[in-house]
This record gives structure tokens, sequence and C-alpha cells, in this order.
């Protein structure tokens, strides 16, 4: 039986209400989108950090409504300088060119939409392969770009910037002291969608790894409650990974090569017909990272309708 995840901070089934700036501890508030989904639980989390001149992280999907309600979260005379994305997918950075229009604040992140590519998955896409699971906001353009471990100094707080590839490869998190706004890296309500091109199992599974070496206090993640115990967390999505990574292996210890699909339907008998393309890119990044680390021997080169022999 596999490890259940632990529980957030908040109970899972209470959520906060939309669209009213909440203060989670000093310098930290959080604004709640209007933009509720299996992909996004009770909706993408927006931050407002520090106090005077303020960052916003996240400012989230294109909704004129939403952006109000992150200036009427401000306090009298407070602005905002400067515009954070963790990534450019639909539900987190579209909102931050319009804020920056509206604001004159300047739009900080990683880089574009293809910034942080590995040459793995800039071969898929070469090959044809789309992105699949959550929408890409491909037009998604910074004013600056951020360096792995830069700090910035933002209303009396210092925030640095953590490169978290994985779930999408531009991906970063953000800390200030002993917390972490984690993003779609880690959430307490489900574990992170890894989904090639965009998302790289490999390099998921070193940013846990990076976070996992710090003594963060409390992660603030792009959607969903906080988690109050960051070390269980990352040890569970570790955990997690390792395990379908078994269940592959073991599907594979018969020495027949097997297609993703075929390898899909063996591992997830219980899972709808509907949510199995989802599944199959799971089940495609731990194929691609099993290669990359001589595990698994693909035929005839990787691809989504490749086969796979155990080494």
């Amino acid at each position: 039986m596999r490890n259940a995840p632990p529980k957030a901070s908040q109970p899972l089934d209470v959520r906060p209400e939309v669209g009213v700036a909440m203060t989670m501890e000093p310098g930290v508030r959080r604004v709640l989108a209007p933009n509720p989904s299996p992909m996004t639980y009770w909706g993408t989390n927006t931050y407002i950090l520090g106090e005077g001149d303020v960052a916003i992280v996240d400012p989230g999907p294109l909704n004129r409504t939403h952006m109000m309600a992150i200036l009427e979260g401000l306090e009298v005379g407070e602005r905002i300088s400067h515009i954070l994305v963790t990534h450019a997918h639909v539900d987190h950075s579209p909102l931050a060119r319009p804020l920056s229009d509206e604001t004159g604040a300047p739009v900080l992140a990683f880089g574009d939409a293809l910034a942080g590519r590995s040459n793995v998955m800039k071969d898929l896409v070469a090959a044809g392969m789309s992105s699949g699971g959550e929408g890409v906001d491909a037009g998604f353009q910074p004013d600056e770009n951020l360096n792995d471990g830069e700090e910035l100094h933002i209303g009396g707080m210092e925030i640095k910037t953590i490169w978290t590839p994985g779930h999408f490869a531009n991906h970063v998190c953000f800390a200030t002291n002993d917390a972490v706004l984690t993003g779609d890296h880690v959430m307490g309500w489900a574990s992170s969608l890894v989904s090639p091109p965009d998302g790289d199992l490999t390099a998921f599974m070193s940013s846990c790894e990076t976070l996992r070496r710090r003594d963060d206090r409390i992660y603030y993640p792009g959607h969903g409650a906080a988690i109050e115990d960051p070390a269980t967390r990352i040890n569970w999505l570790i955990s997690h990974r390792k395990s379908r990574e078994a269940d592959i292996i073991k599907a594979l210890s018969d020495n027949n090569p097997k297609s993703v699909a075929s390898l899909t339907r063996q591992i997830y008998t219980d899972t709808p017909e509907a949510l199995l393309p989802a599944a199959e890119r799971n089940v495609f990044a731990h194929l691609i990272d099993l290669t990359d680390r001589n595990r698994v021997l693909v035929r005839p080169y990787i691809s989504i309708e490749a086969e796979f022999l155990l080494i």
C-alpha cells in the first residue's frame, strides 16, 4: 500500500474566499483567483510580498476581476514594484502583462516559456511532440530574467530565487527567510504534474533534492493550503515518484519490450479511460528518466510511440 500524502496546514475541503487578501504571516498575503478546476484545485494563489513597495507573485489567469482584487488587497500608500512569476502556465502568468501595464512594475521570471528545457525535451518538440496537461502561456516574456540564487530586496523582505525545473522548465520557487513560495513544484493537495516535453522528471527529482537540503519552516504553494511540514511533504513526493518507478520496472521485468500505452494500462488499472492520456505522459516522463540513467533501453528512439525494455 502506498504512503498517504501528509496533510496540508488547512483543511483541504475549506476554500478561502475568492478575491480577498488574507495575511498568512507578516509580509505574506494571499489572494485567491476565481479559477477552480481539477488542475488548479480551489484556484490560483496569488501572493503579495512585503510592505510599502510590494512584489506580486503569480498574478494568475487573464481575469480583470482578479487584477482588481490584487490591487484592492494593497494597503493605503502601497504600490506594486515587482511582478514575479513562478512559471509560464496559463493559470499563473497571463495576468502579469496587464498588471504591469496597469502599475508600471516590471515582470521577472527565469525566462520565457521555453527557457530551461533540456536537450531531450527540445528533441521531443523538434520531433513533433506537443504540450500536454496544463496550458502553456506560449507568449510569456518577462522584462527581466532571474538567475538561480538571485536575491531581490523588496518591501523590507529578502527574496531568493530557486530554480526548480521539473513541473515546467522555467519554474522557480521564491524563498524569504524560512518560508518558500513553491508554485506548482510542491502542493499539499496533489502531487505535481510532470508531463513531457514541458515537464522533466529527471529535473523534478533534482529540484526536490534541492528543496530537501533546505531547512524551511513552511511552504506556500500555487494552489491549495499552506504546508506546515515541508520536509515530510518533500520526502513523500520523492517516495511517491520512486514507487511509480518501481511499478514501471516491475511491469518491464518480463523482458518483453512494451509501449507507453501498454505500460500505462498495466499499471493504472483503476484509472478512468478519459484520464489515461495524462497517465501516459506520467509513465513517459519516468521512462525518459530511466533511459537517461541507463536502466531502460528504448527502440528505436525516445518518443511516446517507442518501445522500452529493461536493461
